[in-house]
């Protein structure tokens, strides 16, 4: 039967089809928090029933307010910094203590899913429901934050709400920035209630936060080979982007024998088979991708005379992911001697990779065996706002497990007994953090 007011996209009815209820226990509730994923689906509900949440949009602000109102009903004490960063304190029962925090993000890829961002913000949520539910009073306070804009899909330029209250953001810059619509940095904080002013004054002494955890979405398949709802992420791993230039000589493609061309994309094809096996010589975390590739002057009946490509380079190991750069080079120089094409390269983007705290590692791993969940390790090739409160602080994140591994797509899905036996996982492990 179709839900009248949601029409076909019944996010509710799928979290819970097949769900065990035996789950809900220790104050966590299942069903609350597939009602809550249903509830923040609807804000910016695509045609493909994906969910549209772009930084600094309408729907963005009014997914915030929609937590926010969880928030307060929670008992949380709700404060928003100049960066529209939002915060819900539970306060706890020392005060000359720094507070423990944990969330995410609910902005968007323009067509993403559902569980990107809010399972973080959710699930931190749970434990102060769980908790609130059993008369449960931590010493240490804690926070559920929701980052503004992580994603990016603005400005080309995310993880801002994290970077803010970090005091890392480059506002000269930003202020030269524009949206998809040509709109400038400022113009959209301003229709967004922000201010640039506001986002500089965002930076927060981090003295008064003793450690961020994150719960997260996989956006991969270790988890679903190794049949675990949960896992400990080990580092996030810092990208180097590349630009590299191949230039040989456009010529007739009828007309021009075969001995004697100087055929960029050739070269450039040589480049992308030996990068794609140098990853492994390295390290087991290391990656290597070559995912945008221009041909000039990109006709059929043209021998290609210069290609530009782009190779993002990440490990979790600053050391080894420095290495496989330098391998990459010299594999360009390489092919460069062995064809009739020049090699040439531009750094574009070189971030250090950040690793979990031991400690907090630790203890993820005795909370996943106090729930029953054999502990794995696995890194993070994506970026997140705990890649940046790692810096200053110490961090820690949890994998979900992805269906099909799939993200930034509407059929992104994690089950609900997989978020569920998150959220134990994150409360034993901030449980500890009070003891």
């Amino acid at each position: 039967m179709e839900n009248k007011k949601y029409g076909e996209f019944d996010l509710k009815h799928k979290l819970l089809k097949g769900h065990n209820p035996l789950l809900s226990h220790s104050g966590v509730n299942a069903e609350r928090l597939a009602s809550r994923f249903h509830e923040l689906a609807q804000i910016g509900l695509t045609n493909e029933k994906g969910s549209r949440r772009i930084g600094f949009s309408f729907q963005e602000f009014e997914a915030k307010e929609l937590v926010k109102k969880w928030m307060i009903e929670a008992g949380l004490v709700v404060q928003v910094d100049g960066a529209g960063n939002v915060f819900g304190k539970l306060v706890g029962k020392d005060l000359t203590l720094p507070s423990i925090l944990s969330g995410s993000h609910v902005d968007s890829v323009p067509n993403g899913g559902h569980f990107d961002g809010p399972l973080g913000v959710l699930a931190a949520l749970e434990v102060v429901e769980a908790w609130k539910e059993t008369s449960f009073q931590p010493r240490k306070s804690f926070e559920v934050v929701i980052f503004s804009d992580e994603e990016g899909s603005r400005f080309d330029n995310g993880l801002l709400g994290s970077q803010a209250m970090s005091g890392e953001l480059n506002m000269t810059a930003l202020k030269k920035v524009r949206d998809f619509n040509g709109e400038q940095f400022e113009s959209v904080l301003i229709e967004a209630g922000l201010t640039l002013e506001g986002f500089t004054s965002a930076r927060r002494d981090y003295s008064s936060i003793e450690a961020y955890i994150e719960v997260h979405i996989e956006q991969g398949k270790q988890l679903e080979k190794e049949d675990l709802p949960v896992g400990i992420v080990s580092g996030i791993a810092g990208p180097c982007w590349l630009q590299v230039t191949f230039t040989g000589e456009s010529n007739h493609a009828g007309n021009t024998p075969m001995v004697g061309r100087q055929d960029a994309l050739v070269a450039a094809s040589k480049f992308i088979e030996r990068v794609s096996e140098l990853p492994k010589t390295v390290s087991d975390t290391a990656v290597a991708t070559v995912g945008k590739l221009q041909v000039f002057p990109n006709g059929s009946n043209v021998i290609p005379g210069k290609v530009i490509l782009t190779v993002d380079i990440r490990d979790i190991d600053l050391n080894s992911r420095d290495t496989l750069v330098e391998k990459i080079v010299a594999v360009g120089n390489q092919v460069e001697n062995e064809n009739a094409a020049t090699f040439e390269y531009e750094e574009l983007l070189r971030i250090a990779p950040v690793l979990v705290d031991e400690s907090l590692k630790k203890k993820a791993e005795k909370a996943c065996i106090d729930t029953d969940i054999r502990p794995f390790y696995l890194p993070s090739g994506a970026a997140h706002d705990a890649m940046v409160l790692g810096k200053h602080i110490p961090m820690s994140m949890l994998f979900v497990r992805s269906l099909d591994g799939i993200s930034h797509n509407p059929r992104e899905f994690s089950s609900l007994d997989d978020c569920v036996y998150s959220v134990h996982v994150l409360k034993k492990m901030i449980e500890q953090l009070n003891k």
